[in-house]
């Protein structure tokens, strides 16, 4: 019979290189065919169903597994097989196989530092300030170092002590079985060390609350909610930690003439109906503050689009300048003079149909023809 000293391995019948789904698999056929129910209640088979439980409940937990591996069952004796030395020891392998061990790998032989946040300013621009950059003063409340203590937290002329309950790593470990749980030292909250004669102007924690002047500079060609950051312009950390930084968030105000998709810019500029059917020139604003002339060929369209090489957005990368697209809608006059009204009537009269408005003519023949 197999008893309980056997390996948890043996007793399943399996390699140590089974995976959880063969683990299981084979536990499961084990256990069935020496459950207690199914063998008239023998103390044999009761002995055996209890021990393939112990081994599955150990061998399906990837952290007790580990600890089986490495210890054996000492592993689950408190008090028995293992040493303080082989559950520190323990405490390594763990760390390499999951990663950081209750975040003792990251602050292991060093006290937490406990770094300023960072900080959020929504700054709002308008297109042509986009477009050109602008040099902005801006004004945020932070956390900032204590300037009487210089950010330690301690009265000047004392300085702080090395924490007596963790020896300055911030952390503290207990053992509970053959875990070992590490755990922010209660005693200095982390920071590793302890404050007997607080500052004042801070009262022990390093930083005051202060109304902070900024002078930025926003560069050429920045867009809606493009994200601007300012390395350690954030929040003071405790006690001397590292500042956060502050990012800004662009906002820009939406244009009364122009449309914007990236570098490009679009406008929509009415043009006479006369210009439109004769042809001529049309100036049109650009961003910049100065026009471009854009030739309207005869006969132009409604909707008719032209592009204005060059005179869009500047890229935020330094790639050149995008494109203005203009789209012209032709405007019809509202009030005509008696003269005006004379030849435009003159003017369809003599108008011939297919020749003057060929979209009307071929929008006509493909009714007719449906209809026929």
């Amino acid at each position: 019979m197999a008893t309980i000293e056997t390996s948890y391995y043996e007793l399943l019948g399996v390699g140590r290189d089974a995976d959880g789904a063969a683990i299981k698999i084979a536990y499961r056929k084990a256990a069935m065919d020496c459950h207690p129910d199914r063998n008239g209640g023998c103390t044999d088979a009761a002995e055996r169903f209890k021990a393939l439980n112990e081994a599955h409940d150990v061998l399906k937990d990837p952290q007790k597994r580990a600890a089986y591996d490495r210890f054996g069952k000492a592993a689950f004796q408190n008090g028995g097989g293992a040493s303080q030395s082989d559950m520190s020891g323990f405490s390594d392998i763990f760390e390499n196989i999951f990663g950081v061990f209750m975040g003792g790998r990251q602050q292991q032989g060093r006290r937490t530092v406990h770094r300023g946040q960072d900080l959020r300013y929504d700054l709002e621009l308008t297109l042509a300030e986009a477009f050109t950059g602008k040099d902005a003063k801006i004004e945020v409340s932070v956390s900032a170092a204590c300037e009487p203590c210089s950010g330690s937290g301690a009265t000047p002329g004392t300085s702080a002590k090395t924490c007596t309950s963790c020896g300055g790593r911030g952390q503290v470990r207990a053992q509970q079985g053959f875990f070992v749980v590490e755990r922010t030292c209660p005693t200095c909250h982390g920071a590793g060390q302890t404050i007997a004669d607080p500052c004042r102007a801070c009262r022990g924690i390093g930083r005051v609350e202060r109304d902070k002047s900024l002078d930025v500079h926003i560069p050429r060609g920045v867009d809606d909610g493009t994200r601007i950051r300012l390395a350690g312009e954030g929040e003071a950390g405790l006690r001397g930690g590292p500042a956060g930084d502050l990012y800004l968030f662009v906002h820009l105000k939406p244009h009364a003439i122009f449309k914007r998709d990236a570098t490009t810019l679009f406008a929509e500029v009415p043009l006479s109906f006369t210009t439109a059917a004769l042809g001529g020139s049309l100036e049109v604003p650009c961003i910049d503050g100065e026009e471009a002339t854009i030739k309207v060929p005869a006969g132009t369209q409604p909707g008719k689009q032209f592009r204005v090489r060059g005179r869009g957005m500047p890229s935020l990368q330094g790639g050149g300048m995008g494109d203005l697209v203009v789209q012209v809608e032709v405007e019809t006059p509202v009030k005509l003079s008696k003269r005006q009204r004379e030849l435009l009537e003159q003017f369809q009269e003599s108008e011939e149909q297919h020749a003057a408005f060929p979209k009307s003519t071929g929008f006509f023949a493909r009714l007719k023809g449906l209809l026929d």
